[in-house]
């Protein structure tokens, strides 16, 4: 687990993303400019939750997530991603 000193408010949860396909699956290298966007990733921080939601996410969940969800963040030169719970699919 990374040990990263960003605690988000509210709702929120911290998010690493999952690092992009290089291959496919019979072997073919994908160019970095037909890479996809990667929809799954590990929750690193979260929230309080709402006064009336708790959080139901915890640090270290396995989650998918919509494909523009959330804010980019570059920080100690690792890429997160900062969202609501509310734009969390499923745990995996």
């Amino acid at each position: 687990m990374v040990e990263v000193k960003i605690k988000p408010l509210a709702d929120r949860v911290l998010v690493q993303p999952d690092p992009a396909e290089t291959k496919t699956a019979s072997g073919i290298i994908i160019p970095d400019t037909a890479k996809e966007k990667p929809q799954k990733g590990t929750i690193i921080a979260v929230g309080k939750g709402k006064k009336d939601e708790p959080m139901s996410l915890k640090e270290g969940d396995r989650v998918l997530y919509g494909k523009y969800s959330g804010t980019e963040l570059k920080w100690e030169g690792e890429e997160y991603l900062i969202m609501r719970e509310s734009d969390i699919i499923a745990i995996i």
